[in-house]
């Protein structure tokens, strides 16, 4: 593993490899854990989310220094304002994640490696190279057709059911949720339904012990679509459009960021469609969708948005000074993780906790430059309400198969998700 020149932990080492780096920067003369840290108490953040959110927001305020499974220091951003003021000041609280003092007490194993190893992508870039690299993005996805986009949502949607509509049982996480985003975003990259299957199977393994095998595999993939979209210059797929675009990005720049992007997309989406479904599975108040209505699916994914956000947590921001934010002093290299999930369910915001009803101003998303491009929320929301929409017009009696309160969450501190949504329905034709 490529490791950058502690003394200059901001240089990008040539040629840098797509495993993440991890610096020695040392640590501050007084130390790196805030006095009256807080364990988190992940049974209760697994269990009963909001409440603990609440609980942390009374009795500690907006900013709550948090010590992770390994004693491991981060400030956790409760408050949203305070979300709000960290993620609009990416100068003060930066994204490059070279810059934490604490590297020395993380383990190898980590659980939040993927998401906090540097990496030379646009999600760990900052100033004018996040700037140029960003546009570059955002244009491309801004480039997709919306009608080929649901179109080929559906597609998808009806290929995936036909693999189970005729036996009237299904797991709808394992056999639908979770097939379904990669599958679509791969081919508006250009990938054809071969090389976004391979993609799909390498991506299952980012997160274990063949994590590197699995990631220079998706790398081997994507060099060989930009080396197809290089030589047939008229085709038209976001690859081609990063390709093309004058922020003159390298092919290495567009590799790592079409990867990054595969993987914020990947998850997270599946995750919105089964929350959403489980939401719509289980309230009452969303029976008449499950009749065949469709006024509901946007309320409910706007829901899922606000009390079962998909991530609820995000680490994370970097500070790049010292400075006061929430009533606390945070020294520069400490590490910020954002409560995306609590600051929905800051009672300065909703102070009566009820449904937020049609109010997009959830942070599911995040906020400012470094959160999801609105043309990436777009294609998210697209391809989750036609994965319902389609499912709920083909198996229009589909319930579930076991008591609700059977249904267990899939937590990790950045991810939450419905394990599985075991249902039944009268077996139905295929497409």
């Amino acid at each position: 593993m490529t490791t950058p020149d502690p003394t200059s932990p901001l240089d990008a080492p040539p040629g840098a490899p797509p495993e993440p780096v991890f610096p020695s920067a040392p640590a501050p003369p007084d130390g790196v854990v805030p006095p009256g840290s807080v364990p988190l108490d992940y049974q209760r953040f697994r269990d009963e989310p909001m409440e603990l959110y609440r609980e942390l927001l009374r009795d500690h305020g907006p900013v709550v220094p948090i010590l992770l499974d390994g004693k491991i220091p981060v400030w956790t951003v409760l408050g949203y304002r305070e979300v709000v003021r960290v993620t609009t000041d990416p100068n003060l609280y930066a994204r490059d994640s070279r810059r934490w003092h604490s590297w020395h007490l993380v383990p190898p194993d980590w659980e939040l490696t993927t998401f906090v190893g540097y990496r030379p992508t646009m999600l760990f870039s900052e100033g004018a190279d996040h700037q140029r690299r960003s546009e570059a993005i955002c244009d491309g996805l801004a480039a997709v057709d919306q009608f080929e986009l649901r179109a080929g949502c559906e597609r998808v949607a009806d290929q995936l059911i036909d693999t189970f509509a005729g036996s009237g049982r299904a797991d709808l996480v394992a056999e639908y949720a979770s097939q379904i985003p990669l599958r679509v975003v791969t081919r508006l990259y250009g990938l054809d339904d071969t090389e976004s299957a391979a993609i799909q199977d390498d991506s299952l393994h980012l997160t274990g012990n063949d994590a590197p095998v699995a990631l220079q595999k998706m790398q081997t993939r994507m060099e060989a679509l930009i080396k197809r979209v290089r030589e047939n210059p008229d085709q038209v797929n976001v690859a081609a459009h990063l390709v093309s675009h004058p922020a003159g990005l390298t092919d290495d720049e567009i590799i790592n960021d079409l990867l990054g992007s595969i993987y914020a997309v990947q998850q997270p989406t599946s995750d919105l469609i089964g929350n959403a479904l489980r939401l719509m599975l289980t309230d009452e108040r969303f029976a008449i969708t499950l009749s065949g209505g469709r006024r509901s699916v946007g309320q409910a994914l706007n829901e899922v948005l606000w009390e079962n956000t998909p991530v609820p947590f995000w680490i994370g921001r970097w500070a790049a000074d010292d400075t006061m934010l929430g009533g606390r002093r945070i020294r520069k290299g400490d590490c910020l993780m954002l409560g995306l999930a609590a600051a929905n369910a800051d009672p300065d915001v909703r102070p009566d906790f009820h449904g937020a009803g049609g109010n997009q101003a959830h942070m599911a998303f995040s906020h400012g430059k470094h959160g999801c491009p609105p043309a990436a929320r777009e294609i998210a929301e697209v391809i989750a309400t036609a994965a319902i929409e389609v499912l709920l017009d083909r198996l229009p009696d589909v319930t579930l198969s076991v008591p609700a309160d059977e249904l267990e969450w899939r937590v990790t501190l950045m991810m939450r998700g419905t394990a599985a949504l075991p249902v039944e329905f009268t077996p139905a034709h295929l497409h």
